[in-house]
């Protein structure tokens, strides 16, 4: 079943390569929104690639979503859990951090059985997002 799109996603990969191109030149963050927009497409590129209910990976104050195959929870906290700022967020999907090592720095929140996400990250490379510009 294919996830349903908010984020168009030629505006998503839009912003997650000017989220790149801001760590690029060490420049200022990018700004809320293009930190949001990216943050939500990744999220939903995530929730494609990995169709599925067991997992809920949350980027507050950005976005949440479901994804990888398996128990589907209906009620109360969900069994499996990653949670992180939208910074570590968008470093874990452009493949600029290692989910293993984002965990053992204590950079991710993440509790459950199916709550690593390292064999599908990173979404992006930052070479090949470096590449369309």
């Amino acid at each position: 079943m294919a996830i349903r799109r908010r984020i168009d996603p030629d505006q998503g990969r839009s912003a997650l390569e000017m989220w790149v191109a801001h760590g690029a030149l060490d420049a200022a963050p990018a700004d809320r929104s293009t930190t949001a927009t990216a943050v939500r497409f990744t999220l939903e590129e995530l929730a494609a690639r990995a169709e599925g209910n067991s997992v809920e990976v949350r980027v507050p104050p950005f976005g949440v979503t479901q994804c990888i195959a398996g128990p589907r929870h209906t009620r109360g906290t969900p069994p499996n859990v990653v949670e992180t700022s939208a910074e570590v967020w968008l470093e874990l999907v452009t493949g600029r951090t290692d989910f293993a090592a984002a965990l053992a720095a204590g950079r991710i929140d993440a509790s459950g059985t199916r709550a690593d996400l390292g064999d599908h990250l990173p979404l992006f490379t930052t070479a090949e997002l470096e590449d369309r510009r």
